[in-house]
């Protein structure tokens, strides 16, 4: 399958996911990313269009670790994600997979965010 058309087809499945899936100021939208190298989070209030919290592997508190975008770094973001939601008042999400498959990095994450205090 051509590149293009893989990127077409995640975008279609981003768009169908996002209809379905809204934040709001009580349970914003947990959005996860996951890159070749790194794995984003943010907490999206899309009734206002602002992200109240936000954690990646890239961020300054968990800059003494080399973390890839694999399983063990994702259980760590997760867990660094609930406590950045937290700190802003956050404890009830919706949890928007970006149009990945719920299984491995996805559901490690996910995971970690419940165990973490998060309720889906």
């Amino acid at each position: 399958m051509r590149i293009q058309t893989k990127q077409r087809l995640r975008q279609l499945r981003q768009w169908r996911i996002r209809k379905k899936v809204r934040g709001t100021t009580e349970r914003p939208r947990m959005a996860v990313r996951f890159s070749n190298e790194n794995i984003y989070v943010q907490f999206i209030d899309d009734s206002k269009g602002a992200t109240v919290a936000s954690a990646s592997t890239t961020s300054k508190a968990l800059a003494g670790e080399k973390l890839k975008a694999n399983v063990t770094s994702a259980t760590k973001v997760g867990k660094l994600a609930a406590e950045a939601a937290k700190s802003a008042g956050v404890t009830k999400v919706v949890f928007d997979r970006s149009g990945a498959r719920y299984h491995g990095k996805v559901k490690a994450l996910a995971d970690a965010a419940r165990e973490s205090g998060l309720q889906f």
